[in-house]
């Protein structure tokens, strides 16, 4: 199933080493019909792949997860009762990104992450 339409970026700023982007999650994408029909959760790993895909657009290049060090879902996230995210993005290197990354709405922290992801052709 594709996700390209599960969210739309709806804000983007920018600093060397930084990155803040805010998301709108339709709560309504079919991935929710089975994640979990009735009381809809946005799935870990997409929030991983949110990650990549906003350093890719940010830093205009194609990223793929290396490695993963470290990962904490500390909060649910129902897009119907939370339907925007932001991530925090703090990135070192250039073809291999250290990456410390969070997502949070308000005061809650939904995800932190540790990872390292590299350049694709």
């Amino acid at each position: 199933m594709p996700l390209s339409d599960l969210y739309t970026i709806t804000s983007l700023e920018q600093v060397p080493g930084q990155i803040t982007c805010t998301l709108q999650i339709d709560a309504t994408h079919p991935v929710f019909q089975g994640h979990f029909p009735g009381a809809p959760v946005l799935p870990g790993v997409v929030q991983v792949e949110m990650v990549k895909a906003v350093l890719s657009k940010a830093l205009e290049k194609a990223f793929a997860l290396k490695e993963m060090s470290t990962c904490k879902f500390l909060e649910v996230l129902n897009p119907a009762e939370t339907p925007e995210l932001t991530l925090h993005i703090q990135y070192k290197g250039d073809e291999v990104l250290d990456v410390n990354a969070s997502g949070k709405h308000g005061e809650k922290t939904y995800f932190k992450a540790r990872a390292s992801f590299h350049s694709v052709i």
